[in-house]
């Protein structure tokens, strides 16, 4: 193993940043999403009760995209307080159909921006390793093969009890938040990033695949988000661990929301506002997580997995 750093440095020497990956895929999103202008219903006086969404769309996506986990957690207060004053009601399919939305765009843009980075890597910092594009795009392929299927048979067939998948999903994303914690400030503290992907986390990956899949259709978040802690968990570099989870939740939501479309489930008033704010949010997102560093990215995403965590469970009890 000691071999392997200077022999990976020297065939992927430090390249100049970039943003193109983004900016092109930015292009055709933007055209998608004026395209949706055109053809989807829409209420212009309820989109003028709704003018603060871009607000949300920023916030939630910056989160979401930043930390590699969801930023569900940011609309649902939102969706409970437009129904509170009696502007909008959303039932709770509604809800996935809508975040599965905002984050087809939102989610997309930041898988981008993170693949970028892959080809576009910086020279590593002391405990710092590079991330090899091979185990970049094993994770993300492997995940989806099996998450894919699982998300859209639950769509079609299956009918969970919401509300017990919810507490059991939130009551070990609460338990793994806490582990990512201890083990960034622990035994991971002064411990070198993993070079390479273990075949063994490879294959712990591919059996939450499947429930991540499952929980993923349920709730527009769940894969990404369990795949990232994962990564962070077993020490492996940010652009891995973030950029697999936003590659992974884009694709996911893609193909979900194409059954909501289908049921016509979507409030695409919602979209339509809060899709732009979550496309920024997304491009801002990685400087952002940069800027932090790899410790300080893993214990704030410890801390809002917990702290959504409790939320929602709380909204629930009440």
């Amino acid at each position: 193993m000691a071999e392997t750093q200077p022999r990976l440095n020297s065939v992927q020497p430090t390249l100049a940043h970039t943003s193109r990956l983004a900016i092109a895929g930015g292009a055709v999103l933007l055209l998608a999403y004026l395209a949706c202008w055109l053809v989807v219903p829409s209420d212009p006086e309820l989109m003028t009760k709704l003018l603060f969404l871009p607000g949300v769309g920023v916030i939630g996506a910056i989160i979401a995209n930043a930390s590699g986990t969801g930023g569900g957690v940011v609309f649902v207060p939102v969706f409970n307080a437009l129904r509170d004053l009696e502007i909008m009601q959303l039932d709770p399919l509604q809800v996935v159909a809508v975040s599965m939305g905002i984050q087809a765009f939102g989610m997309s843009l930041g898988a981008l921006r993170w693949t970028d980075r892959l080809y576009h890597q910086h020279q590593p910092a002391s405990l710092e390793a590079r991330v090899r594009a091979r185990d970049y795009w094993i994770v993300s392929g492997a995940v989806l093969a099996l998450s894919l299927p699982a998300m859209l048979a639950t769509q079609r067939l299956i009918a969970f009890d919401g509300q017990a998948v919810l507490m059991g999903y939130k009551m070990f994303s609460i338990a793994l938040g806490l582990a990512l914690i201890v083990a960034t400030w622990t035994f991971n503290r002064s411990l070198p990033e993993k070079q390479c992907l273990a075949r063994g986390d490879l294959a712990a990956l591919l059996l939450i695949a499947i429930p991540g899949g499952a929980i993923t259709a349920l709730f527009s978040v769940g894969i990404g988000e369990l795949v990232a802690f994962y990564l962070f968990l077993r020490h492996y570099p940010m652009v891995l661990c973030v950029g697999t989870a936003c590659v992974i939740s884009a694709v996911s939501c893609i193909a979900g929301l194409l059954w909501h479309i289908d049921a016509q489930t979507v409030q695409w008033e919602v979209v339509l506002l809060a899709a732009p704010g979550a496309m920024l949010g997304a491009f801002l997102a990685r400087p952002i997580a940069l800027w932090l560093g790899a410790r300080r990215l893993k214990t704030a995403g410890g801390v809002w997995i917990i702290a959504s965590a409790l939320y929602l469970l709380w909204l629930n009890a009440n």
